[in-house]
C-alpha cells in the first residue's frame, strides 16, 4: 500500500518536472534537456523511495540510495554538460521537430510526457526492491549485494571513462570530421552504451535475494532499447552522414557493443 502512494507521488513528481522542461525547451528550441530530465527523475525516485520505504534491509536501502542515485546524477551531469556546449539542437530532436511542424509543441509535450513514463518503468527495479519487506530476503543478501556492487563500480568507471574520453576528444577542434577510436573507443564503438547496459544486471542479481527474478527483464530491455531503439542505430547513422569512410573504417575494425580486440 505504502509502495502505491509513493508511485503516486513519484508519477506526479516526474510529471511536473517533464513539464517544466517542455516549458523551457519550448522557449530555446533545444528538446535535448529531456534526456537530462529522464535521468534526473530516476535519480530522484530512488533518493525518495530510499528516504521513504523503511521495507527493505538497511544496507539495500543504503546501497541503492546512494549507488543508483549517484549513477543517474553522474548521468545527468554529463548530458547537462553536453547540452549546455550545444550551439544546436541535437539531430533526433531537430528531426523530430521537423517532422511535426506545426504541431511540434504538442507533440512535444506528449513526448517528455511519454518519457516520465519510462523514468517511472526504469526505476521499477530499485523501487520494488526497496519495497521488499525484510523477511522476503533469503540468507544470500549480503552476497549478491556485494556482486552487485562490484557489478555497479565497474560499470560506473567504464562509462565515466567512455564519457569523459569522448567528450575531451570533442572539445579538440582538430578532431572534427575524426572518429574517436582511442582509449575504450578503441575496443568499442559505443563502450559507453555498454557499460550503461552492464549496470542494469545489478538489480536482477541483487533481486534473486528476494525472488525479484522478474527484473531479469530490464538487461534485456535495456539492451533492446540501446541496440535497435534509441542508442546505436541512430549513433551509427549520423556518423556514417558526416564522417563517411573514416568510420567505416572504424566499423570494420572495431566491435559493435562488447569491448573487444581491434581487427588488424
Amino acid at each position: 500500500m505504502l509502495l502505491n502512494f509513493l508511485l503516486l507521488d513519484v508519477v506526479m513528481l516526474n510529471v511536473v518536472i517533464m513539464a517544466m522542461c517542455w516549458l523551457i525547451v519550448t522557449y530555446n528550441q533545444r528538446a535535448g534537456l529531456v534526456d537530462v530530465a529522464w535521468s534526473f527523475c530516476i535519480a530522484l525516485n530512488v533518493m525518495i523511495a530510499a528516504f521513504w520505504l523503511d521495507t527493505a534491509p538497511i544496507s539495500v536501502r543504503i546501497f541503492l540510495g546512494c549507488a543508483s542515485s549517484i549513477w543517474f546524477l553522474r548521468l545527468a551531469w554529463h548530458l547537462l554538460r553536453r547540452y549546455w556546449h550545444e550551439s544546436e539542437e541535437d539531430r533526433r530532436y531537430a528531426n523530430m521537430r521537423r517532422a511535426m511542424g506545426a504541431f511540434q509543441h504538442l507533440g512535444f509535450l506528449a513526448f517528455f510526457m511519454f518519457q516520465a513514463g519510462l523514468a517511472i518503468l526504469f526505476s521499477y527495479p530499485m523501487l520494488s526492491l526497496l519495497s521488499t519487506t525484510q523477511m522476503q530476503w533469503n540468507d544470500w543478501s549480503n552476497w549478491v549485494l556485494i556482486a552487485a556492487a562490484l557489478i555497479m563500480l565497474v560499470a560506473f568507471m567504464g562509462e565515466s571513462l567512455a564519457d569523459h574520453q569522448l567528450y575531451r576528444f570533442k572539445q579538440n577542434p582538430a578532431h572534427q570530421g575524426k572518429t574517436m577510436d582511442q582509449g575504450l573507443w578503441k575496443y568499442s564503438r559505443h563502450p559507453n552504451y555498454f557499460f550503461e547496459w552492464l549496470h542494469w544486471f545489478a538489480y536482477p542479481i541483487l533481486g534473486l535475494a528476494a525472488g525479484l527474478y522478474v527484473l531479469w527483464i530490464y538487461p534485456v530491455l535495456m539492451w533492446l532499447f540501446l541496440y535497435y531503439i534509441t542508442g546505436i542505430p541512430f549513433s551509427e547513422q549520423q556518423a556514417l552522414r558526416h564522417r563517411g569512410q573514416n568510420y567505416r573504417d572504424y566499423q570494420q575494425r572495431t566491435s559493435m557493443f562488447i569491448p573487444w580486440q581491434p581487427k588488424e
